[in-house]
């Protein structure tokens, strides 16, 4: 039992029967014990087959069918945990093991995935990744050890401390795309984390020790950063001679054929020989993986598949929150659905990934902390400098701008590092571009983005040093030429934009407060600030004070009507009088604004006063309202000042913008704020959710099937809702050759948005 037919030496020919009978022999029926050595033909056996795909189809639903009872997937798991082992000892040198192991993690990869998607309940077990009980136990695996925790610790140990070289590039690759499928449970879960969600790969990987948790973090964010590429440009885009997606071409007589029940999987051939790295169309390893989850070739240059997995893979992490039971009601809510529990009930287990993340340090700044605060869990160090620039690069990606706030927001070392900053432009830059592109962005990227920026303005230097830069243009800004202009006037226009744009088109109000509590937190520092965005913020308050007056027009209407006058739909909706209140607030935040501005920083800022006197009038109509009136005091106070000054000059001519500015700065030096009431400043700080996984954990998935292309089944998906795609049959698919129908999540979340 065991035996297989001898087999070429590695790169000689190859016989299809024996290919095909070794890939057809693990999907079939017959049974291969752990130490046949059918396992060590089958990971050393240079394949180069195409498969059509619904021939893959057919092994998939073979192996689905037979490994409740052979129990490959759980063989080959311990098969590439011993590869991974033999090449840790020899990191350096491309062994026959490393090889092997690139092939045990490609064909693992392509039936876990398989697996994940067609299981037919939450139970887990259902996938068969244990011993059989009459399988003989080898001297090294532990009798109640799971097969699960021994192939993700063999595989962090191996990303956290192999370093990635042209050696090692393409098992590194391959073992992030195995941990990003392993991971994939989370689709199967709502988005609500219950203490009855089971995801075994994950939970194997928050169990490691700390320190190898925070080697792999390090190298996780190392990959960012380096951003590595293979050498070869045909790497991962490799087609067929028909130059249509090559797949395997037919299929070993145990995968018997059976009908395509979903879509076209897509499948490509990476190559490599045993000696060094290419890319000949010759030789090639099996590859089932989806031709989705590499990046052809017109991706532009800074792309680096290893460094969008690498984040991906470290945002799961981070997020990932084990929802455990409080053990005083463990006993008596037994059976109960995680829907129906209270939060109050269950809490969360720590997660090292966050805690390493927060622990990260700047290599190159050894400081001790003075306020003697505890660390839990070893340091990880690398080059800030290096982080900064390359987040700098990546912020126009979602997944960058996510890790970004991860740092500024858990990790106050890295905070710190980017507030003293003397290039901040770097970072706010690419997110006020962001912002200003609203219209072609999704709604969380946005607001990633303002709460960053709400963030960094908390810090009172961060808002005295943006208006100190001056840019020499805004290239990417239509609307009219931005010559040395401050980056923090330019703040000011993007974030007031912002607000016009939500109030046309998302109308969200956790958007307008976000927007108006940054904008607060820098008014008292605002230096010099441009005759542009002085204008913007006077016409801010024109814009809100117009939607205010609309509501309470309509409002003061519904009222005067007696009840029997009003028909059912005549009155007023309980939502129009919250949205009042709401745009009340909003427009006493920019008077808040305004009088900050004109109490601790008028002399420095002759444009806000020549805005607010060329626009005095929009103030008016609310001088003697209640809720502003003592906000508009200090506004008509300055007003009377200034308008005073004017009056008192003789002026041959008309008034021109030059000559009533220079009567402005002039005036300013003479300004004592005699009369002006002192207001306490206004703070907004950013304050994280109860439950943020709710938001996190959904949208790191969505980001990793829309923008890395994983594909997964979207019938399957449960953590957030998905357009399902209509299916096509394969005869139809084969019918239209031109037509390459690809159905797969990342087409029905774009439909759906």
């Amino acid at each position: 039992m065991g035996a297989v037919p001898s087999t070429p030496r590695w790169g000689g020919e190859l016989s299809q029967d024996t290919a095909e009978y070794l890939i057809g022999t693990f999907v079939g029926d017959k049974t291969f014990p752990l130490n046949s050595d059918y396992w060590q033909k089958l990971l050393e056996l240079p394949f180069d087959l195409h498969w059509p795909a619904h021939r893959v189809e057919q092994a998939c639903q073979a192996f689905a069918r037979n490994n409740c009872s052979t129990r490959h997937l759980a063989k080959l798991l311990i098969h590439l945990t011993w590869c991974l082992q033999a090449s840790l000892s020899t990191p350096d040198v491309q062994s026959v093991a490393s090889i092997k192991a690139v092939n045990a993690s490609y064909i693992a990869s392509v039936f876990l995935k398989y697996s994940i998607e067609d299981l037919k309940s939450e139970n887990l077990e259902d996938l068969n990744l244990s011993l059989d009980e009459n399988e003989a136990i080898q001297h090294d695996i532990g009798k109640d050890e799971s097969i699960i925790n021994m192939v993700m610790h063999a595989i962090l140990c191996y990303i956290g401390r192999v370093d990635i070289s042209p050696k090692t590039y393409l098992l590194h690759h391959e073992l992030l795309n195995f941990m990003l499928i392993a991971m994939s449970t989370q689709l199967l879960s709502g988005p609500s984390p219950g203490p009855n969600d089971v995801h075994p790969f994950i939970d194997a990987a928050m169990s490691e020790e700390s320190s190898l948790v925070g080697l792999v973090v390090r190298k996780l964010l190392l990959n960012f950063i380096t951003r590595p590429r293979t050498s070869s440009s045909a790497s991962y885009t490799l087609l067929s001679e028909e130059n249509r997606l090559g797949v395997l071409k037919r299929v070993g007589s145990a995968a018997g054929g059976t009908s395509l029940r979903r879509g076209v999987i897509q499948t490509v051939c990476l190559l490599f020989s045993g000696s060094s790295l290419f890319f000949p169309r010759r030789v090639a390893n099996i590859v089932l993986l989806p031709l989705s989850y590499f990046v052809n070739s017109s991706v532009e240059a800074s792309r680096s598949q290893l460094a969008d997995s690498s984040i991906n893979i470290l945002l799961i992490l981070i997020h990932y929150r084990k929802c455990i039971l409080v053990e005083s009601v463990k006993n008596s809510i037994a059976g109960v659905t995680s829907e129906s529990l209270l939060k109050e009930e269950t809490y969360f287990a720590e997660n090292r990934y966050c805690k390493a993340l927060e622990n990260v340090r700047d290599v190159e700044f050894d400081r001790v902390d003075i306020e003697g605060n505890a660390h839990t869990g070893p340091l990880v160090r690398l080059s800030f400098a290096s982080l900064f620039d390359t987040l700098g690069m990546c912020l126009g990606d979602e997944t960058a701008v996510l890790l970004l706030y991860a740092l500024v927001h858990g990790n106050s070392d890295f905070l710190e590092y980017v507030l003293v900053r003397t290039d901040i432009d770097t970072l706010l830059m690419p997110l006020l571009e962001t912002l200003y592109d609203a219209s072609r962005r999704t709604s969380n990227q946005i607001y990633m983005v303002l709460i960053i920026l709400l963030i960094l303005s908390q810090d009172s230097s961060f808002n005295a040093s943006i208006h100190k830069l001056i840019l020499p243009s805004v290239p990417w800004y239509q609307e009219r030429l931005l010559h040395q202009t401050s980056l923090g006037s330019l703040m000011v226009i993007i974030l007031i934009r912002t607000v016009k744009y939500n109030m046309s088109k998302m109308r969200d109000v956790y958007l307008h407060t976000n927007c108006l509590a940054t904008l607060a937190n820098m008014a008292p520092h605002v230096h010099r600030l441009s005759s542009y965005a002085s204008q913007r913020l006077v016409s801010l308050f024109d814009m809100l004070s117009r939607k205010y007056a609309k509501l309470a027009e309509l409002k003061n209407d519904k009222m005067q009507m007696s009840d029997s006058e009003l028909k059912d739909d005549d009155k007023l909706p309980e939502d129009t009088s919250a949205e009042l209140h709401i745009y009340t607030d909003f427009l006493r935040i920019v008077l808040e604004i305004l009088n900050a501005i004109l109490t601790y920083a008028l002399p420095r800022n002759p444009e806000v006063i020549y805005a607010i006197m060329h626009r005095q009038e929009v103030f008016q109509p609310f001088r003697n309202h209640p809720r502003f009136n003592e906000l508009l005091e200090n506004i008509f106070s300055v007003l009377d000042f200034f308008n005073s000054r004017m009056d008192a000059q003789k002026l041959d001519g008309e008034w021109s913008v030059e000559k009533v500015l220079q009567v402005i700065n002039i005036n300013c030096r003479f300004w004592r704020g005699d009369g002006m009431k002192m207001f306490t400043q206004l703070r907004f700080t950013y304050e994280q959710e109860s439950h943020p996984e709710e938001f996190f954990i959904p949208y790191v998935w969505q980001l990793v099937i829309s923008r890395s292309g994983f594909s997964f089944n979207p019938s399957s998906i449960n953590l957030f809702p998905v357009e399902l795609p209509v299916e096509v049959s394969f005869a139809a698919a084969e019918a239209n050759t031109d037509q390459n129908i690809q159905l797969n999540v990342k087409e029905a979340v774009e439909l759906s948005v």
